[in-house]
C-alpha cells in the first residue's frame, strides 16, 4: 500500500513539473571573472536542488562523525540500563519461583549494573526494588543478618529521599512481616508505628498489628485492632466473630481482680458488651475471682432475653449461670421459672435451673432437675459432675447416706 501512494506521488510531481517546466524558456546567465555560462532556468533549478541537498547530506555525516564518540556512550549506556532491567526482571522471576540464591545474585547484579547507568542512578524505585528482592531472598535463605543490613541501607535517608512514599511504605510493611516470622514483635511494632496514618490503616498493616499485638500477648489491642480488620472485611463473618470473642476471652483471662476485670469491660467496644459469649467468659472469671453476684449482674440481661439468644449463646449463659449460682438471690426465681418453661428440653438450661434451686434449698424440685441433667450426655463433664455431687449433698441432708454414695461414684466415674 505504501509503494502504491508513493507511485502516485511520484506521478503527481512527474506531471506538475512537466506542466511547469516544460514550456519555460528562461535562462539563468553567470558571469564570473571574464567568463559567461547561461544556463535554462530549469537546469539551474535543478542543479541549484541538488546542490543544497548535497551540502545537507555532507553536514549530516560530519555532525555523525563528530558525535559518534557520544552516541557510542549512549549505546553503552543503553545496554547497561537494559541489562540492569533485565537482571531485575530475571530476580523477580526468580523469587517467585522460589530459587533465592539465583534471585539474590540476579538482583546484586541489577544493583551493580545500576552504578554504571546515569539514568538507573536518580531512579530511586530501581534501587528499591532489587534490595528488596535481595532482602527477601536472604530472609528465605535464613540469613537474618544480611538482610538486616540491606534492610537498614535502604532506610538511611538518602534512600528514602530517592524512593517514593509508596515504596518505601511497602518496604516497611514487608519488614514488618519479616519480623513477625522471627517472632520479634517489638521490632515489627516499631515499623508499624512509622507507618503513615492512612497506610497502617489498610488490610495488610492491620493484620500485622493484630500478629504482633498476639505475639506481645496484648489481647485488649489486638481485639480493637480484630474489630478494625472485621469493619474493611478483613474477615468473613463467621472468622471475624470467633476472632473477636477468642481474644475477649484472653483479655479476660489475664486480669487479676475484680476492679481490673471491671475495668477492661468498660474498655471494650459496645459490639462486646453485649455478645452473650463475652459476657459469660467474664462472668466465669468473675467466679474464679470470688464474687458470683458480680458475675451474675453481667448475666442478668441476657438471661432476661434468653429466648432471642442462639442455641449456642443460651448454653453459654446457662453454664455460666450454673457456676455463679452459690448465693443466688431469691430475686432470680421467676426468671429461672420462666427460662425453665420456654426451654425445658435444653440440657445447660436445665442443669442451671437445678443448681440455682438447689442453692436455694428448693430440693425437691431441684433434685429431678439435677438427675435429669446429670445423665444428659450433651453437657461437659464438670457440670454433670457438679451435678451428681450436689445430688450427694442433698441425698446427706435427707439422711440417705447410701444415695449419696451411688451418686459420689457415679460423679467419679465421669472422671
Amino acid at each position: 500500500m505504501r509503494s502504491i501512494i508513493w507511485l502516485v506521488l511520484l506521478c503527481v510531481v512527474a506531471v506538475v513539473a512537466a506542466t511547469t517546466l516544460g514550456s519555460n524558456d528562461g535562462l539563468v546567465t553567470i558571469y564570473w571573472a571574464g567568463w559567461r555560462t547561461e544556463l535554462s532556468l530549469n537546469l539551474f533549478l535543478i542543479l541549484l536542488l541538488g546542490s543544497v541537498a548535497l551540502l545537507f547530506s555532507a553536514a549530516q555525516a560530519l555532525r555523525s562523525l563528530l558525535t559518534l564518540p557520544e552516541r557510542a556512550n549512549e549505546w553503552r549506556t543503553l545496554r547497561r540500563e537494559r541489562a540492569a532491567q533485565a537482571a531485575l526482571r530475571e530476580a523477580l522471576s526468580e523469587y517467585f519461583s522460589a530459587r533465592y540464591s539465583r534471585a539474590h545474585k540476579a538482583a546484586l547484579k541489577a544493583l551493580t549494573l545500576r552504578e554504571d547507568s546515569p539514568q538507573l542512578q536518580v531512579d530511586g524505585e530501581f534501587g528499591v526494588l532489587a534490595q528488596l528482592l535481595a532482602a527477601g531472598s536472604l530472609h528465605r535463605l535464613q540469613d537474618r543478618p544480611r538482610r538486616d543490613a540491606v534492610m537498614q541501607a535502604m532506610f538511611q535517608p538518602g534512600a528514602r529521599r530517592a524512593a517514593g512514599h509508596g515504596i518505601e511504605d511497602g518496604a516497611r510493611l514487608l519488614a514488618a512481616e519479616w519480623a513477625l516470622d522471627d517472632r520479634d514483635a517489638e521490632r515489627a511494632g516499631e515499623l508499624l508505628d512509622q507507618l503513615p496514618a492512612g497506610v497502617a490503616r489498610r488490610t495488610q498493616a492491620l493484620r500485622l498489628k493484630l500478629q504482633a499485638s498476639r505475639l506481645q500477648r496484648r489481647p485488649l489491642q489486638a481485639l480493637h485492632t480484630a474489630r478494625l480488620l472485621a469493619k474493611h472485611q478483613g474477615f468473613t463473618a463467621s472468622a471475624a466473630r470467633g476472632l473477636l470473642r477468642s481474644l475477649a476471652g484472653e483479655a479476660i483471662d489475664e486480669t487479676h481482680d475484680l476492679q481490673q476485670l471491671h475495668r477492661l469491660w468498660e474498655q471494650f467496644d459496645a459490639a462486646d458488651r453485649h455478645d452473650a459469649a463475652v459476657a459469660a467468659r467474664a462472668a466465669l472469671r468473675a467466679v474464679a475471682l470470688g464474687s458470683p453476684a458480680a458475675a451474675r449482674a453481667w448475666l442478668r440481661p441476657f438471661w432476661e432475653r434468653l429466648g432471642e439468644l442462639e442455641r449456642d449463646d443460651r448454653d453459654a449463659v446457662a453454664l455460666a449461670l450454673f457456676d455463679a449460682a452459690p448465693g443466688i438471690e431469691h430475686e432470680w426465681l421467676p426468671r429461672l421459672e420462666i427460662a425453665l418453661a420456654g426451654h425445658g428440653h435444653e440440657a445447660a438450661v436445665v442443669v442451671a435451673v437445678g443448681m440455682a434451686l438447689a442453692d436455694r434449698q428448693l430440693w425437691g424440685k431441684a433434685r429431678k432437675l439435677l438427675e435429669q441433667s446429670a445423665g444428659a450426655a450433651g453437657l461437659p463433664l464438670r457440670a454433670r459432675r457438679r451435678a451428681w455431687r450436689a445430688l450427694a449433698q442433698m441425698a446427706r441432708e435427707g439422711g440417705d447416706e447410701a444415695r449419696a454414695l451411688d451418686c459420689e461414684r457415679a460423679a467419679a466415674a465421669l472422671e
